[in-house]
């Protein structure tokens, strides 16, 4: 546990380093920071800080620079004391309002968070899984060949071409139609996977199963295009990553969406409260290209219609900036 004053030295030298991404010296703190210490005292905590693992000092620099350690001090700190709690003055909202289609929020709401962070922004759509059936249209297009139209209770509208084995008939596909909308209307993806509370009976025909199987198999394949995200190239542009071969292991598993998702299994999960917001850093990440970047993540939503929405930029981000800007948009999507 750090004192009260190596908290506020590790604090201003953080603050410096984000700003310029230049080490800092005892001299730029006692100049720029009110301290309320000799500059002795100063380079003395700074020793002890880095004694202590706090800070490092490159091989070119007589100034230091926060390690991962230094990094979570600082943020644990900053999620101790709430520190910028919706500070963004709606901006969140008004992407919501303006939105028309779940897949416009989304992406409007990346967007807003990479320009308001300056990183790489990702917004997980709650899984289509967790969406209930609306309705359910069943379009002849051929004796062997029709379109389903999915529509769901929040409004997305998803198809799919099916192809049969034998003939059917157009009446045949509006008794299964009607049979389908009785039966599965209000309930979720989910519960028609499993069969859970479906009078399943009602669709026992396999025209009916076959629909069915294709329902799902349409909505999981929608599923899969949760992950909604913008400002790779700002995130790239970070002195950190100025040389390519800093970038390229970065750049490889951030575009990987399967690798991108995996970063937020955890978020928000039983152990923790359910208003948490999670701040990894550097090594902290699972995979070891990330070692250079930190994520802060949240949920939203609730039960299984659950998103994440996160930013990931380098260790040196603007931490208070960034966690109270991933607070404003958890809060502006918590009602999906």
């Amino acid at each position: 546990m750090l004192s009260d004053r190596r908290q506020k030295v590790l604090q201003a030298l953080i603050e410096e380093y984000i700003a310029n991404a230049q080490p800092v010296g005892s001299r730029t703190l006692v100049d720029r920071y009110r301290l309320g210490v000799s500059s002795a005292t100063v380079r003395n905590e700074l020793s002890v800080l880095e004694d202590e693992g706090y800070l490092t000092s490159p091989h070119t620099s007589a100034g230091r620079v926060p390690t991962d350690a230094g990094y979570r001090a600082f943020v644990d700190d900053l999620l101790s004391r709430e520190y910028g709690e919706d500070a963004t003055g709606g901006m969140f909202d008004d992407v919501r309002d303006a939105a028309t289609k779940m897949d416009d929020l989304m992406e409007q709401t990346s967007a807003a968070l990479s320009r308001l962070t300056d990183c790489l922004s990702v917004v997980v759509a709650p899984s289509l899984l967790a969406s209930s059936v609306k309705q359910i249209s069943l379009v002849s297009m051929s004796s062997r060949r029709m379109l389903m139209v999915v529509v769901t209770d929040d409004g997305q509208v998803f198809n799919r071409s099916v192809e049969f084995a034998e003939d059917v008939s157009a009446d045949e596909l509006a008794d299964v139609q009607n049979a389908l909308n009785a039966a599965l209307s209000g309930h979720s993806i989910s519960e028609v996977r499993k069969a859970e509370g479906v009078r399943i009976e009602a669709l026992s025909s396999p025209l009916a199963r076959i629909v069915i199987d294709e329902l799902v198999v349409c909505m999981a394949k929608a599923d899969e295009g949760r992950a909604h995200s913008l400002g790779m190239s700002a995130l790239l542009s970070k002195p950190e990553f100025s040389n390519s071969s800093a970038a390229l292991p970065v750049l490889q598993v951030l575009e990987d969406d399967t690798v991108l998702m995996h970063l937020f299994d955890d978020v928000g999960s039983a152990d923790k409260a359910s208003d948490s917001l999670e701040v990894r850093i550097g090594k902290e990440n699972s995979a070891s290209e990330l070692s250079g970047v930190s994520v802060v993540a949240a949920q939203y939503g609730s039960g299984e219609a659950q998103g994440v929405v996160a930013v990931i930029g380098p260790t040196r981000m603007d931490y208070s900036k960034v966690i109270s800007v991933v607070r404003s948009a958890k809060s502006a999507l918590k009602d999906l």
